[in-house]
Order: C-alpha cells, then sequence, then structure tokens
C-alpha cells in the first residue's frame, strides 16, 4: 500500500500582482491535508480570483512556506520568484504630478462629470489624462502641442502594445480636455483617431450553448448562463438587473439605464423560466437577480471564472466570455430570420452599423454557397456519367 509520503503533492510558488500589491501565490491540485496546515500558518488568503492560496512577498514568506511544508510536500518554483527586478516592473510607479496639474485633473474630471460621461468613462479618461500629465513632467499646459500627444503614443502606448480601442479612447479624452481647457495648443481637428479594427466576434453554436448549460451544475451558475444567452445581456446589465424589473406573466425584462442611459425591453424565454423559479426559490435573492451577498451585487469576476470553468468541462475550444453569449444570441436570432432592426432594438445597439457585424458570422445565406470546387467535381461527375463516386481523396 502507498503511503502518503510517496504522493505527496506538488506546490507551484509564484510571485503575482494582486489587489495593486506583489504577492507570492501557492498553486496546487485540492488537498484537504495541505490546505489544513495552510490554514494553521498566519496571513494566508485564498483568492477565488487566483484560484489558490497568498501571503504579502518576501523572501522571507517564501522560506518560511518552504520550511513549514517541506515534510509534506514537493516545491516547483516559478522562475521569477528570487528575480528582484520583478517587483519593480510590476508595481506601478507612483505618478509624479505637480499640484497644479492635480486640481486641473480635478476640475476636468467635475467637467466630465457635468456633460453627463458615465462613471466608467470619467474613470477611464481621468487614467489617460493623469498618465499624460505624469509624461510630460512640469512642462506648462498652455504649450503642449499635438506632437506631445504623439511622443506620449509613440513612447508609452507602442511599448505597452495597447490596442486600437484603447488608443481612440485616448484621443477622445484628449479632445474633450482640449474643450475643457482651451489654453493649450493642441489643434482638436487634426487629432486623428485610428480606424476600428473590424474584428469578427467568436460565437458558439446552438450545441455548443445547450452543452455549456447541461455541463454547468451549479444551479445559480446555470441560470446566470442562461439568463445573458436567452436575453442578449451585457454583463453590466446582468449585474445591475432587479426582480422587479423581471415580469414573467408578460414574459419580459426591463433593462435600465443600460449603456448610453437607455432602457428596453427584452423578451424573457419560455424555456427559461422553470430555471430561473427553481433558481430564485432555492437561493431567494433580495433585490438583484444574482447576489454575492444578501442585497449586494454579484461579481464579473466570478461569472467570468465559472463560465472558463463550465467551458473547459464541455471541452470547448474556443475563447469563451460572457459576450460570447451575447454576440451568440444576436447571430442565432439573425440565423433564425429576425429582422436585423429588431436586433437592434433588442440589443439596445445606438446604430444599426454596431449590428451589421453579425451579418458577417451569420451561417443563414453563406451556407446555401457552393464552393467553386465542389461545382467543379460537380461538373466532372455530370460528364462522366460512369463515376458517380468521384472524390478528391482517390485516384482519378
Amino acid at each position: 500500500m502507498k503511503t502518503y509520503s510517496t504522493l505527496k503533492p506538488t506546490i507551484l510558488l509564484k510571485r503575482v500582482l494582486h489587489r495593486k500589491k506583489v504577492q507570492l501565490l501557492l498553486v496546487f491540485p485540492y488537498d484537504d491535508f495541505i490546505i489544513s496546515k495552510i490554514r494553521k500558518i498566519n496571513g494566508y488568503t485564498w483568492s477565488q480570483t487566483l484560484k489558490g492560496w497568498y501571503i504579502n512577498y518576501s523572501i522571507k514568506n517564501v522560506e518560511f512556506i518552504k520550511q513549514a511544508l517541506r515534510n509534506d510536500v514537493y516545491f516547483k518554483l516559478d522562475t521569477s520568484i528570487y528575480n528582484a527586478t520583478l517587483t519593480n516592473r510590476t508595481e506601478r510607479k507612483p505618478r509624479n504630478i505637480s499640484e497644479k496639474n492635480k486640481e486641473i485633473i480635478k476640475a476636468y474630471i467635475k467637467y466630465l462629470k457635468g456633460k453627463c460621461y458615465s462613471e466608467s468613462t470619467v474613470k477611464t479618461y481621468f487614467t489617460f489624462v493623469a498618465d499624460f500629465f505624469d509624461y510630460i513632467k512640469d512642462k506648462p499646459l498652455t504649450t503642449l502641442s499635438n506632437r506631445d500627444i504623439e511622443k506620449f503614443l509613440e513612447d508609452v502606448f507602442i511599448p505597452r502594445k495597447y490596442s486600437v480601442s484603447t488608443h481612440r479612447q485616448f484621443i477622445s479624452a484628449i479632445k474633450l480636455f482640449k474643450a475643457f481647457y482651451p489654453e493649450c495648443k493642441i489643434e482638436e481637428i487634426e487629432l486623428k483617431r485610428p480606424k476600428k479594427s473590424r474584428i469578427l466576434p467568436t460565437v458558439l453554436s446552438k450545441e455548443e450553448i445547450i452543452d455549456l448549460l447541461r455541463y454547468t451544475k451549479n444551479l445559480k451558475h446555470r441560470a446566470v448562463l442562461a439568463m445573458i444567452y436567452s436575453a442578449g445581456l451585457r454583463i453590466s446589465e446582468l449585474l445591475n438587473l432587479e426582480l422587479q424589473h423581471i415580469d414573467i406573466d408578460r414574459r419580459q425584462i426591463i433593462v435600465k439605464n443600460s449603456k448610453g442611459r437607455r432602457d428596453r425591453n427584452i423578451i424573457l424565454a419560455k424555456s427559461f423560466i422553470p430555471l430561473m423559479q427553481n433558481y430564485l426559490m432555492s437561493y431567494e435573492p433580495k433585490i438583484y437577480f444574482v447576489e454575492g451577498k444578501p442585497f449586494q451585487k454579484y461579481s464579473a469576476e466570478s461569472i467570468r471564472s465559472f463560465l472558463h470553468k463550465a467551458t473547459k468541462i464541455a471541452k470547448i475550444t474556443k475563447r469563451v466570455t460572457p459576450h460570447t453569449l451575447r454576440h451568440s444570441y444576436a447571430t442565432h436570432l439573425l440565423e433564425n430570420g429576425i429582422d436585423l432592426r429588431y436586433i437592434q432594438e433588442l440589443l439596445g445597439h445606438a446604430k444599426p452599423e454596431t449590428t451589421m457585424i453579425y451579418t458577417h458570422v451569420s451561417k443563414k445565406d453563406l451556407l446555401n454557397i457552393e464552393s467553386p470546387l465542389d461545382l467543379a467535381i460537380k461538373s466532372l461527375v455530370g460528364a462522366d456519367k460512369n463515376n458517380n463516386n468521384l472524390r478528391l481523396s482517390g485516384n482519378y
């Protein structure tokens, strides 16, 4: 009979950035004995996001855990564990902004809020402008020009490999800053946003959607994924969805104050109602459709986490996010013959051009188009009536 010592698990020690601090993370397969030992050591915390136990990183803590569990586990060290330069590279350096410029940034944020921009937009634009101010250091704002913007993009955005959409957001933030602070020499008209990337969305087939839900065993998790797909919700809309806005009798969901400060009505799927009622009776949420704690909103990180697990269990190799379910909802509606105008309304798109992208991923019309290769084979078969089994894999 094998003893425990011959079956010792392996713990991977990693250094990661979590909660804006460098942490020592322990990664290992679930093991009650090891967990009980870790619980006895002060300072370790379980992270659902990291899927492991962590503590503040230090060489002392690395050596202590190795000593404490030396008889119980094998240790595997990540290559960065003793790299002293990692901490400086991983931790964000505090911005160096003068008090005068800090006051200007505060006034700019107030200006954005006065224009009724969303909280997430205000936060994003604040980050861009603060990073830009940190870059220009003590240069007077009245002397700022378009070349300063270009140099910031060249020296900061390109090395960090920011996406085109991030680049476009930064230009938008600077254009608004020019409107707020016209004293600077930035020429707003000459600021050009790069063209949008036209990347086709990932879409799951109907069979993959059913597999995903079937392999999600947790009732709450299954109800969340089914709600996102059946109603085509954004993850923020799901998290903000209140029970009072679900009308089972009329089979309607009212999405309040979604992107662009718009309300809209969505059809509640008949097949989803029994699952939803079972979930509501079992978990008894108080205000929101899905809650972490009573009366509190659920976290987006948790949804992404259990969706990732369900995708692996269902053996779906595509990269699936909550928004993939929304893309799949729209594409399947189009394939079922629903007019684009109705799909635009159901998705809450302000412009029809946004909805048009689903015409590029829909299979409805594409499947009716025959490849020239198929037509060539058919013509050969038609010409040679004695050979109805002509195949590319065989010899002619």
